[in-house]
């Protein structure tokens, strides 16, 4: 990595060490340390989606006209201020109006965040530091919420304003690091023929752009079908169907986070030479056989210890397809996108992303108050399939390096950059 590279990397660890400490907790602290009600929580979790929805259709523009760091200090600013109201709030209006700033600020980092990646890298590093990103963040999480749980007193409310302080400082570190950072915006480079299909608005050619189009489709099964049942269905399935306790879905989730940070790079060596539609179509299969060991684990009758051992394998598997994932998906946006609109591509995924992180707790959750769990495995298995499907589909549309970008360094490509260092361009320092 660059020494540009690094510093945002570092930023955005620090952010997500933050956001470990508070997000295990958010609902807890609504609805029990600040005694809001469990309705009020649910609410303050909605208007935190709510917020990222509202503001990323328009965060690409900006990104793309202004750079990404006009983005950056909107989104750190906004994160640090909701999370300093947040641990004041006693009142449900407060607790909403925070989730909201918070949540909008956090939305409008991410595409910010990809698009200083993508502008620090090429098209043969970029798998690597996309993938070296989804590390940091689960690792940052990871440590940020067991140094939390030691922290928080669910008797003290200052303990929780405490944590939303650090979670405030460590966005303004972000911001502090990042505004040390100087990228050149990269050049136009498209086939000659690709001009016309270039032209127009950045919603425009975005929506002409089938290729793009179909991954966010791929991209809304994916979260729907992993990442939006995590907190809603597949946690009310293992406690009420396989019937652990919530201390062992916490060691779960453990596993997922574990493996993530201990095979996010040996998966990285496996997949970065490989066709990355083929990598996200076995996703896709290894995900079928975790839904199927999780209904599985709700069929074990008098043997919980096996139970248990299914079902802490299915988030254990979750966790080795998102390591395949973040080398695969986020590159691929970046490849597919006109240099001009890089933030508007990013934006729009992050915007799938947001919707389907809305969508799939509310049916997850719908389905898991009805006890229609067998049907909530199987539509989770048909959508796993359905990854696999439309990845082969993608596979199909996409040019020989952007499936394959591995193919840039076997041609003697590694050195050149996607982009140029042009004196001219527009740069993210402030």
């Amino acid at each position: 990595m660059g020494a540009a590279l690094r510093r945002i990397q570092l930023g955005n660890a620090l952010a997500a060490f933050g956001n470990g400490f508070t997000v295990p907790f958010l609902f807890v602290y609504v609805a029990r340390v600040r005694e809001l009600g469990d309705g009020t929580a649910g609410a303050v979790l909605a208007a935190f989606a709510a917020a990222a929805l509202a503001v990323l259709p328009f965060t690409g523009r900006v990104i793309d006209r202004r750079g990404p760091m006009v983005m950056v200090v909107i989104g750190a600013v906004a994160a640090a201020l909701g999370a300093l109201s947040f641990g004041l709030a006693t009142t449900a209006p407060a607790a909403l109006a925070s989730s909201a700033l918070m949540g909008g600020g956090i939305a409008v980092l991410q595409p910010a965040l990809a698009t200083l990646i993508v502008w620090c890298s090429t098209r043969a590093t970029r798998s690597r530091a996309f993938a070296t990103q989804f590390f940091l963040n689960n690792l940052g999480l990871g440590v940020g919420g067991l140094i939390g749980g030691f922290l928080v007193n669910e008797h003290e409310p200052s303990s929780f304003t405490m944590l939303f302080l650090i979670e405030a400082i460590m966005f303004m570190v972000l911001l502090a690091v990042l505004m040390t950072v100087r990228v050149a915006r990269p050049v136009e480079d498209l086939p000659a023929d690709a001009g016309a299909a270039a032209a127009g608005s950045g919603w425009r050619v975005l929506l002409r752009d089938r290729s793009m189009v179909l991954l966010c489709v791929l991209g809304f099964v994916v979260f729907f079908a992993c990442y939006g049942q995590f907190e809603s269905g597949l946690s009310a399935y293992a406690v009420e169907v396989t019937r652990i306790s919530t201390s062992t879905l916490g060691v779960a989730l453990a596993a997922n986070t574990a493996v993530i940070v201990l095979a996010q790079f040996v998966v990285l060596r496996i997949v970065e030479r490989r066709r990355r539609s083929r990598v996200v179509a076995v996703v896709g299969l290894i995900w079928t056989v975790a839904w199927l060991l999780a209904g599985a684990s709700g069929l074990v009758h008098g043997a919980q210890a096996v139970a248990t051992a299914l079902l802490i394998s299915t988030y254990a598997l979750f966790g080795v397809g998102e390591t395949m994932l973040s080398p695969t998906v986020a590159p691929l946006v970046a490849d597919l996108a006109p240099a001009r609109l890089v933030g508007q591509y990013n934006s729009a995924f992050a915007l799938v992303k947001q919707m389907a992180l809305a969508v799939g707790p509310a049916i997850g959750g719908l389905m898991a108050a009805a006890g229609a769990y067998g049907v909530y495995i199987v539509m989770l298995v048909l959508c796993s399939l359905a990854i696999s499907g439309l990845a082969i589909l993608l596979g199909r549309r996409l040019s020989s390096v952007q499936d394959r970008p591995s193919l840039i360094v076997a041609r003697g490509g590694a050195a050149t950059p996607s982009h140029a260092e042009d004196t001219g361009a527009v740069t993210t320092a402030a």
